[in-house]
């Protein structure tokens, strides 16, 4: 128990230390929060109005649950670089050769994405309600649904942990992460209904974790575009948002692992 509330300690102490740079560079934050911004508002107002909704209803009430889980996706690239910065300027090696519980680099990255990706989701759900999105089934399912987007940032968090490790080099993390980014957020249904799109496509845009995510929390949220095709991923989206998660935690979790303490060998 001592060694446990020792690891804990050092945990928090990384918390706080990767908390501090995001203080410390708050344009991160700012460039960070333009682009989900702006796919609301370009999306929302410029295309909105030739969007359409299966089974009807406001495009930007449906488009807003999309740009939330699209917003953790994309902290991928936080994560892996941030990760990448520390790997390859030796501050990894430092820490490890200090009387610092091994775990604590890791956990402290971990809690601290998951606590900027709570703020994220604050400022996001503040910047909804200003352009006309909210939630109509209570605050209790609304809760519900935030926590179904963050338990998809913290599986996101290990893939861009294992992938600033892998990778050790920020610029490269930052070009990388964007190609895979794309096509999991353009073939999904963020921003259209899988039904509207060619059969082949549509089959893999239901299946995508993000497509998950995204159509239970419409379903908390009581957002339209729920009608559906009468798939088994549509119809049990709730069940694939909390199983995809626990699958790429527990895939990249140990790997990400394993990597660290690959790291001065």
């Amino acid at each position: 128990m001592r060694r446990l509330r020792l690891a804990a300690a050092d945990g928090w102490i990384m918390t706080r230390r990767n908390m501090s740079h995001l203080v410390r560079t708050p344009e991160e934050m700012v460039l960070y929060f333009a682009l989900p911004i702006m796919f609301v508002l370009v999306f929302g107002y410029v295309f909105g109005s030739g969007m359409s909704v299966p089974g009807g209803g406001d495009y930007r009430e449906f488009l807003l649950p999309g740009v939330f889980a699209m917003t953790m996706l994309y902290g991928m690239g936080a994560t892996g670089t941030a990760v990448a910065v520390d790997a390859g300027r030796g501050v990894v090696d430092r820490f490890r050769s200090m009387p610092v519980a091994r775990s604590a680099l890791l956990v402290g990255r971990s809690t601290a994405d998951l606590m900027r990706a709570a703020l994220e989701m604050s400022v996001l759900v503040v910047c909804g309600l200003l352009v006309g999105w909210e939630w109509h089934r209570g605050i209790g399912r609304a809760l519900l649904a935030v926590a179904l987007v963050l338990a998809l940032r913290v599986a996101i968090t290990w893939i861009g942990i294992y992938l600033g490790l892998v990778v050790r080099n920020a610029d490269t993390v930052g070009t990388i992460v964007f190609p895979l980014a794309f096509p999991l957020t353009a073939v999904s249904n963020v921003f259209t209904a899988p039904e509207l799109m060619p059969g082949w496509l549509g089959t893999l845009a239901e299946w995508n974790p993000l497509s998950a995510t995204v159509a239970a929390i419409r379903e908390l949220f009581g957002n339209p575009g729920l009608a559906g095709t009468g798939s088994w991923a549509t119809e049990n989206a709730m069940l694939l948002a909390i199983a995809w998660p626990v699958v790429l935690t527990a895939v990249f979790a140990p790997l990400a692992i394993r990597s660290y303490q690959r790291l001065s060998r």
